[in-house]
């Protein structure tokens, strides 16, 4: 499990955030089957997103989603995360691969690509923000502290690392944020930017001092004092983090209730039954078709379309078409007449 801590430096003002990830990383490599690069990738846009969420988020049930859509061979990627510690992620292509730098490291800028990168909150009430900024380089921590400053007007430094073995797993994660605030002086700015230029990277400072000894040395000189989080009800010192999706076979037997019986029936003939796979975390969920036939026992649907108007699931939750007229221009009825001859 990961986890995140918080804290203060330059008698607060500077606000840190600094998460060690390894543990999640290397479960979304699993599920994935990533290459190294794309591993890299998709573990520092997963660390970004769980520091965001705690950076810009005011309620436990707030999300914010990344959206890195770059025209290299990784095809784009996603991650999500929330205030409560779950993050979840994919990319596009899972298998794509680039040449390594001239340094030796792996090539993220390079996987990525060209692009944009796309913010999405979403709010405890359900309104939605949404905001896009150009990719500066599709390494990932550059493009949000790009992001931080065009968009939110938050001043911040953003370190990511991501550590894959020679055998694929992944070693080491994590990431650092350092928001100035309004009431910073000049020479804790100087001071912070000195401390930065001295970094070779973050990953190696975490493999090196772990997560609390690599923010120290990214703030040295500027009194890091961390926050303590038990007293906002954590039961550590530290926010854990884990790798955690929404998926559930309920919304998979949901998203086959939207195909007509005919279509269902086609899957059953050629296919033995269906296979519902989650984008978001790779879990696999199969339909026998007994299953598949039983989806329809408590559906209503547009008798002249086919369209589904209703549908009443196992654990009793209700799904119900969203307008008063179909598609095709018939009323929404409960109990439809058939169609007329």
């Amino acid at each position: 499990m990961g986890r995140l801590v918080r804290g203060l430096a330059a008698d607060g003002r500077l606000r840190v955030l600094a998460a060690e990830t390894t543990d999640v990383v290397e479960e979304a490599r699993r599920r994935h089957g990533t290459s190294p690069t794309a591993t890299a990738a998709l573990g520092r846009a997963l660390t970004g997103a769980a520091l965001l969420a705690f950076l810009l988020s005011k309620s436990p049930r707030e999300r914010v989603t990344l959206i890195v859509d770059g025209d290299g061979p990784l095809g784009g990627l996603v991650a999500e995360a929330g205030v409560d510690g779950a993050v979840r992620g994919y990319v596009k292509n899972p298998a794509a691969e680039a040449e390594l730098r001239a340094d030796g490291k792996l090539n993220v800028g390079a996987l990525v690509g060209a692009g944009e990168l796309r913010v999405v909150r979403v709010l405890a009430g359900g309104e939605q923000f949404d905001s896009s900024v150009p990719l500066v380089s599709g390494e990932i921590a550059e493009d949000l502290a790009h992001y931080l400053w065009q968009s939110e007007q938050i001043p911040s430094a953003v370190l990511l690392g991501v550590r894959v073995a020679p055998g694929g797993h992944v070693e080491a994660a994590g990431g650092l944020v350092v928001q100035v605030l309004p009431d910073a002086d000049e020479e804790a700015i100087a001071r912070l930017e000195r401390n930065l230029a001295g970094v070779r990277g973050f990953t190696d400072l975490l493999v090196e001092h772990g997560l609390e000894g690599a923010a120290r040395r990214v703030l040295e000189g500027l009194g890091l004092e961390w926050t303590d989080l038990r007293s906002l009800g954590y039961a550590e010192d530290a926010v854990p983090l884990r790798f955690a999706c929404r998926c559930s076979r309920e919304k998979a037997a949901d998203a086959l209730a939207y195909f007509d019986p005919e279509e269902r029936e086609a899957m059953i003939r050629e296919d033995g039954g269906a296979e519902v796979v989650c984008h978001w975390c790779g879990e696999v969920y199969r339909f026998s078709p007994e299953e598949l036939r039983a989806l329809g026992a408590e559906e209503v649907r547009c008798p002249d379309c086919g369209e589904l108007w209703y549908k009443k699931r196992a654990d009793g939750v209700e799904i119900v078409y969203p307008d008063p007229v179909c598609k095709c221009g018939r009323p929404v009825e409960a109990e439809p007449e058939p169609p007329s001859a």
